[in-house]
Formats: C-alpha cells, structure tokens, sequence
C-alpha cells in the first residue's frame, strides 16, 4: 500500500518520533511522487514553514510545480563480517548520496498530465574490495516517468480515478515484502515499464508490467534488466472488518539466468499473496502469506512463506513504548534430489531486511524478531531487538537478501544459523533533518559452525539525512 503525504503534515513535521525501520524512510515517502501538495493553493491551508514555497510552485493557470531532495551520509563499520569469511573483509565505509526531484502536474480537475524526474547522485568510500552496484552508481536517473490521470488522484478518499504511467520508477507494495524501494543500502532499486493504478474510494489496484534497474559503475550507465520481469496485479482495499485494510495479489516473475543449488536455468514463478493489517485501541498487526507455483530448470516450483507481526502501543505510559513480536517462516528446498524446488523467491524485497545488519534474507528461515521502541524525548526516539534464526529445511542453505546462497547445507545438521541483538537511537533535529545510529551483533548458531568460519559479527552505523 502506497502512502499519500498531506502538505500539513510533510511540512510541519507535527508527528511524534518512532523508531524507523531500516527500509524506511525517516520521514516523508520513499517514493516521493506519492506526496500531493495542491491544496497549498489555498492561502488558509498554508503554515508559514521554509519549504512551502519549494512544494508548491504555480505555472501558468492550472498547473503546479513540487520540488525538494534527500541529503544522506552513512558510515557502517563491520568487524568479521559474515561470520569472518574470507570473501566478506572487516569494512569501514562511507555512503554518500543526493536525490533531489521535481514533479509537474498539469490539469488539477478531473483530466491531468504530470511528469516526474528524480536523478541520484550516489557515491561510495572505503568499500573493500570494491563498490558494488548497491553502494554507487555515480550520477545516474533513478526516477524519470510521465503520468495520464482521469478522475480523482490515486489513493484518494473519495471519487474514482484511472492513472497510466510511463517510464522508471521506484516500487513499494505493501511492506516490501516481495517489491521494495531497497532504501536503506546507498542505492534504491527502480523499474522501467508501465504501471496502471486504478481508485475508487479508498481502494487501490496496481496493474504492472516492469524490469528491473541494474546500476552500472559509471555516470549515466544503468540499464533494465534482460533477463528479469515482473508483472501482475496488486490491490489495497481498505476498511474490511476489524482491519484497517486488505490486500490481495498475485505478481508473475520470470529469470532467465536463475541458479539454486548449483543448477543454472530459466525460472519463472507465480505468487499469490494475501496481507491483513490494521490498528484498534493500541493493538496493531500484520499478517502476509504467500504461496509461489511455477517451474525452474524444467522441473516445478512449491513455495511458502507466512509472516506475522503484532504489536500493542502504550500511549498513557511514561516513554510511549510500542512492543512489537514479528514471526517469519520461510520454506526452503526440502529434498536436493526430488527434481522440485521448494525454496521461497523474495523477488525484490525491502533492503536490510530483518534489521540495519541482516547478513541473511528471507530464504529458508524460521525468525522471531522481539522488538521495543520508546520516545524518549520529543524529538529522541530509541529501539532494542533481539532476533533468532533457524533453518526451515535442513536440505538448504542460508541465502543473503538478493538471494545469493552464502552457506550452503552441506553434510550440516544443524537447523540454529544465530542470534543477534541490535540497539538504534535517532534523533529528529528539525522536521528535515534526522540523525540516528545503531549498534548490531550476531552470534552464529550451530549450522554457521559447521560450514565455515563462526565469528560474531558486528556493525555499528551512522546517519545523517535531510529530506524535504
């Protein structure tokens, strides 16, 4: 489910601090195009804040003109990164980017055209060996599309519209569980192709036929992708029940240079998914299941994973603490000589998936993650988690967040891959402006043990942002 930001709020920075996941954004979208800011035409509905005049620029009679950019700064320090294999050095490294956007809408009414463009200037220092395309692309177009709009705006409250949109753009359905933005590594992940959103009242359908954005080393290099696809359909309806909202999906996938367990081929999958999340007299949840069908190397898929979150915010209590229990089970391949693979694909899922350090993703695992977070000022907010993990199948390995395989299962037996605890504390300068850090280490369970070097990681982090 997308986000649409009011002026007010995006601008006087009026909501309490939380504790930011890693995949988000500190404030605003991540996206951007999902901020509307029209109703700054109106003298009344203005605040005086700085940046009002960058949101809201007139062009002509029936025209307006957004503007405004992220600043960010990021230091990770590793120590025996990945249990202090030889392929992953100690690291120290600087992320560097700017992201600035303009956003032109014409037509106010019921008919409107609008064009986006957003480039990224993404820089990396220190990394060891050498820059991957996650941390730099140098200067590159991470957004550039153009929009037709009949009806009412997406996501609108009221009234029912049709947008087709052309171009790059970046993607968040849902919580990223299958397709996200890759916001907390140096460079997010776009897609070029089209895209159809369809609203009514409230409700949402998101009609896709995309590929993926590669980085390239150098300035004005990224390309799509030739060998993977997405498309499918991805609806929000909101106001079902006791829950905020309900979305129901189903996304196809092809890659034609697929590898798992050592066999190359051509992979195309099928996911059906389902989410139930909502809010209640301090209770909040999040539940998503998916199934996955399809065929690789010739031979068919059978694919699960089911997560769920459920928290409960103590409004009335000294600190405002909101605790949190989130259970992820995710299966894996269950028999290497069966001639069907089990093992779940995440697709394009969130960056730093379980936390700011998560060196492995959602791929044959069982995690319970506990987590607490509390103000504790008006602007201070503070996190603690712990997190488990198992293997699912003891016939499959540990995979990385892009689904690369980083142990594989081996003559191992055991299921305990490690337990980590991470602390994060941010700071909401001025409604623009975030600092925070975070602390993380990882002790490998009995399978790290068994397959290789079993060192404990650590990773300590540093951030500044300045969006608006």
């Amino acid at each position: 489910m997308t986000k649409q930001v009011s002026a007010q709020t995006a601008t006087a920075g009026t909501q309490p601090p939380t504790a930011t996941e890693a995949w988000q954004a500190p404030t605003l979208t991540i996206t951007r195009y999902d901020e509307h800011y029209d109703q700054l035409a109106s003298s009344a509905a203005r605040t005086d804040h700085w940046t009002e005049p960058f949101k809201y620029i007139p062009v002509g009679d029936d025209a307006y003109l957004t503007t405004g950019i992220e600043l960010r700064a990021r230091n990770e320090t590793y120590h025996n990164n990945l249990w202090g294999g030889g392929d992953a050095p100690d690291d120290s490294y600087l992320w560097l980017r700017a992201m600035p956007y303009a956003d032109l809408h014409i037509g106010t009414g019921a008919l409107g055209a609008r064009a986006f463009v957003q480039p990224i200037l993404a820089y990396a220092v220190g990394v060891a060996p050498s820059a991957g395309p996650v941390d730099q692309t140098r200067t590159d177009v991470l957004q550039g599309f153009v929009d037709l709009r009949l009806g009412a705006q997406t996501n609108a409250i009221d009234g029912a519209g049709v947008t087709l949109r052309a171009g790059r753009q970046m993607l968040s359905l849902g919580t990223e569980r299958l397709v996200g933005t890759r916001y907390g590594p140096n460079v997010p992940l776009a897609f070029d192709g089209l895209r159809g959103l369809v609203s009514l009242k409230g409700a949402t359908i998101t009609l896709l036929a995309v590929r993926p954005v590669t980085p390239g080393p150098g300035t004005f290099d990224d390309t799509r992708s030739r060998t993977k696809s997405l498309w499918g359909v991805y609806a929000t309806i909101p106001a079902i029940g006791l829950a905020s909202g309900i979305d129901v999906y189903w996304l196809g996938y092809r890659n034609t240079a697929a590898r798992y367990g050592g066999v190359n081929g051509a992979e195309q999958r099928d996911s059906f998914g389902a989410r139930l999340f909502g809010a209640s007299a301090g209770w909040h949840w999040n539940v998503e299941g998916v199934y996955q069908s399809g065929r690789f190397a010739d031979e068919p898929i059978s694919a699960w994973t089911i997560g769920t979150e459920a928290g409960h915010s103590f409004a009335d209590v000294p600190l405002k603490p909101d605790a949190v229990l989130r259970v992820n089970i995710v299966s894996g391949d269950r028999d290497r000589d069966d001639k069907r693979l089990n093992t779940f694909n995440a697709l394009f899922p969130k960056g730093k998936y379980f936390g700011e350090l998560s060196p492995v993703g959602p791929y044959n695992i069982i995690s319970v993650n506990p987590r607490v977070a509390v103000a504790l000022a008006s602007s201070v907010s503070a996190s603690i988690a712990g997190m488990a993990y198992w293997r699912y199948s003891r016939a499959d390995g540990v995979y990385d967040i892009p689904g690369n395989l980083i142990r594989a299962a081996g003559s191992a037996t055991a299921r305990f891959i490690g337990k980590e605890a991470e602390a994060t504390l941010a700071w909401q300068a001025t409604p623009e402006l975030e600092l925070s850090t975070s602390l993380s280490a990882f002790a490998p369970g009995g399978f790290i043990r068994q397959t290789g070097s079993a060192k404990t990681i650590t990773m300590l982090g540093l951030e500044t942002n300045f969006r608006f």
